[in-house]
């Protein structure tokens, strides 16, 4: 077997450390050998490494123990423990109104900002801890926003504003240092660097099921390790500071027992119906399991209740659909009905599960199965799969240092530096303030360019690789120009009106000021605070007094009078207006190419206006004169403008005030026909004459009635 081969992994408990060898073979992994060692002391707390010499003493020694059968082994896989990482929501928004299409790195740049508004978070949120520097070792997009609104994409949208919601997670650098610190005393280099729960996650719940909502328990020896995963993602991690040696203090406690001897009772209590057991005083005694358990079932609801908490916690309150138990604490006595119980789960939803869930595995014939080896194991494997290493650049000539968990991108390089991308772009431009016919409006300045990304002096992007000793430069992008406004373009949609008056054609053109000031260059450029009007005529009245020909306002006037104190309105004399055909008013609002036609006021006579009027001027009766059809009239009704008065045949004018008068009415007589006819005496002979209505003799003063028969005859 070539060295080469093997994969060395650590997994560095509060309570002991696990040390495995793996080969990848056909698909397989298969574990070589493991050797598990405790701790001689407290030199671990919280998965924490507080004794790095003590620490690297156990390492060695594990080390010691498989080189003796496996050959040198100079480069190890680690984990860092979950309960040291801190995820954290957080979310960006940019203003887009304006600018071309979204593109795929104006994503990045979205991403980046909401990342680096997550580190603010982190700084802010444990402030105690200052002295503990995180950096991102990795993030999830929840969800992308298009003006308030979720959408699966970004790329080539536009709108006004994009946001993004990112889950991201940090690790204290100081985790790293200790156990860097560790392995070179123990002669070892990290290989790879990976995170314990991710470790598990990886070799019990792929990918495919992290959309589900379930909770992974690692419990060893001083802690509990939590990890949640939802919507594609791990979402929080968590620790409970209470696990398996809280359950061996409990036995110990309740039987006298030595720390060693009570873990040893611990162990039979899932095998055993009854254990055996000496107290400190030397007494032996056969105990049943189930009175064991009875015993020490406090410290069991503690530890159930502990984690109950910090899963509601960590899940926003709610219990998740499956609770998944790993590490040597999980095989607690009834822990999983319990947690189920506590959890408001079905006892199916909540189980343990050891190496035999992991597919594609393979152990020696003398490694024992048990779930405490899920987490060695993860890390095994994820340093094939997922593997975590340190790279060094230098950002605008700082050394920056990188977990290379993935390709690392520009954009990493720039986050692990500390640069706030959000201030490296240019600041737009001052906008101008401009009253436009009255309405005060806002122009925008530009909006400043990007930053300038060089990697090695090559202008690069964000999500461009970078490699071991790469030098990485950022410029500010420039700040945006106050916008460059013309007089034409803030009225470029005001066009000329041709319009067609009684078969003739008018053109009006706008007129623009500035500030008062005529002006005739479009060209001519706004400056802040500027009055601007565009003056072009909006109706048919304001047209005709544009082309000098207001008098046809006047003339569009209806036609009234004033009789006797009353106004009088007559339609057939008032002036019409039509609007391509239609009638239509003075003020309705003319468009480019409009065909009006005016048909003006007509000014009667005085009979006319009379007609169209209740007010009657004269009466008639039509006659028979000497052989002929004749009308007499009388008036009745006389009609005085300013004083004087008016004949049949006077002209009425708009505006008009006149007063009638009425006279008495009388009969028709004979001698009224003389009124419409022109009597010729005779040439010759007497100027004796009868007088004859109906055949019969008459005299002037004879009443007539209409269709008489009136003759003369001369003697």
């Amino acid at each position: 077997m070539e060295n080469s081969d093997l994969t060395f992994a650590l997994d560095i408990g509060t309570r002991s450390v696990v040390g495995l060898i793996l080969k990848v073979e056909n698909g397989f992994y298969h574990i070589v050998d493991t050797v598990i060692k405790e701790h001689d002391k407290r030199s671990m707390l919280d998965g924490q490494i507080h004794d790095v010499l003590s620490v690297a003493n156990v390492i060695s020694s594990i080390k010691d123990e498989l080189e003796s059968v496996h050959g040198p082994l100079h480069k190890v896989c680690v984990a860092a423990a979950g309960r040291a990482l801190k995820t954290i929501r957080a979310s960006s928004a940019f203003e887009i109104s304006g600018k071309p299409m979204f593109q795929k790195e104006d994503v990045l740049q979205l991403e980046l900002m909401a990342v680096q508004a997550a580190q603010k978070q982190i700084a802010e949120k444990f402030e105690n801890e200052r002295a503990h520097h995180y950096d991102c070792v990795g993030y999830s997009v929840l969800q992308y926003k298009l003006d308030g609104e979720e959408i699966g994409s970004l790329i080539d949208q536009q709108g006004d504003e994009v946001a993004v919601e990112i889950i991201a997670t940090f690790l204290p650098k100081v985790v790293v240092e200790s156990l860097l610190a560790a392995l070179n005393r123990a002669d070892l280099e990290m290989e790879a660097l990976t995170l314990e729960p991710i470790a598990a996650i990886n070799v019990l719940i792929p990918p495919s099921m992290r959309r589900l909502n379930v909770a992974l328990v690692d419990i060893g020896a001083g802690t509990s390790d939590i990890a949640i995963t939802d919507l594609g993602t791990i979402i929080s991690y968590g620790m409970v500071p209470i696990a398996g040696d809280e359950i061996t203090e409990a036995i110990s406690d309740e039987f006298l027992l030595d720390f060693p001897k009570a873990e040893e009772a611990k162990r039979k209590l899932t095998t055993n119906s009854s254990i055996t057991i000496t107290d400190i005083l030397g007494f032996e005694t056969d105990v049943s399991s189930e009175e064991v358990i009875k015993k020490i079932s406090p410290a069991i609801d503690k530890l159930t209740s502990s984690i109950k908490d910090e899963i509601l916690q960590l899940n926003n309150g709610a219990s998740p659909k499956a609770v998944m138990l790993v590490g040597g604490g999980s095989l607690t006595p009834e822990l999983p009905k319990r947690l189920a119980t506590k959890l408001e789960l079905p006892e199916n939803r909540v189980a343990i599960r050891g190496i035999d869930a992991i597919s594609h595995l393979k152990l020696a014939d003398h490694v024992q199965k048990g779930p405490e080896l899920v987490t060695p194991i993860g890390i095994a494997v994820a340093s094939k799969q997922n593997p975590i290493q340190y790279i060094s650049v230098k950002v605008n000539e700082r050394s920056v240092r990188l977990f290379h968990m993935k390709t690392l991108t520009v954009g990493d390089s720039i986050l692990a530096s500390g640069l706030q991308l959000n201030k490296l772009f240019g600041k737009p431009g001052m906008a101008i303030f401009i009253e436009a016919n009255g309405k005060s409006i806002t122009i925008p300045g530009e909006h400043g360019s990007p930053p300038v990304i060089k990697k090695n002096n090559e202008i690069t992007s964000l999500d461009d690789e970078i490699k071991h000793g790469d030098m990485i430069h950022i410029e500010k992008g420039e700040n945006g120009k106050t916008p460059f406004v013309t007089l034409g373009s803030l009225f470029d949609h005001i066009q000329a009106k041709t319009v067609t008056i009684n078969g003739i054609t008018h053109t009006v053109n706008p007129i623009y000021k500035i500030n008062g000031e005529v002006q005739t260059n479009l060209e001519t450029r706004l400056v802040d605070r500027d009055r601007v009007t565009c003056e072009i005529p909006e109706t048919i009245e304001e047209f005709l007094q544009c082309i000098n020909m207001g008098h046809f306002v006047a003339k569009m006037k209806p036609f009234s009078i004033e009789i006797d104190e009353k106004i009088v309105t007559i339609e057939s004399f008032s002036a019409k207006l039509y609007k391509n055909g239609l009638a239509t008013l003075k003020d309705a609002k003319l468009e480019n190419g409009d065909i009006v036609f005016i048909n003006e006021t007509i000014e009667p006579t005085l009979k006319e206006l009379m007609k169209e009027t209740s007010f009657t001027l004269s009466q008639s009766i039509p006659i028979i004169f000497n052989g002929e059809q004749v009308t007499i009239e009388k008036s009745i009704t006389e009609f005085y403008r300013n004083g004087e008065k008016l004949e049949d045949d006077a002209i009425i004018h708009n505006g008009d005030k006149l007063i009638s008068k009425k006279k008495s009415v009388q009969p028709f007589i004979f001698q009224d026909v003389f009124t419409v006819v022109n009597i010729e005496l005779p040439s010759s002979g007497t100027s004796q004459f009868i007088l004859q209505k109906n055949g019969q003799e008459t005299n002037f003063q004879d009443p007539i009635a209409p269709g008489d028969e009136l003759t003369i005859k001369w003697l």
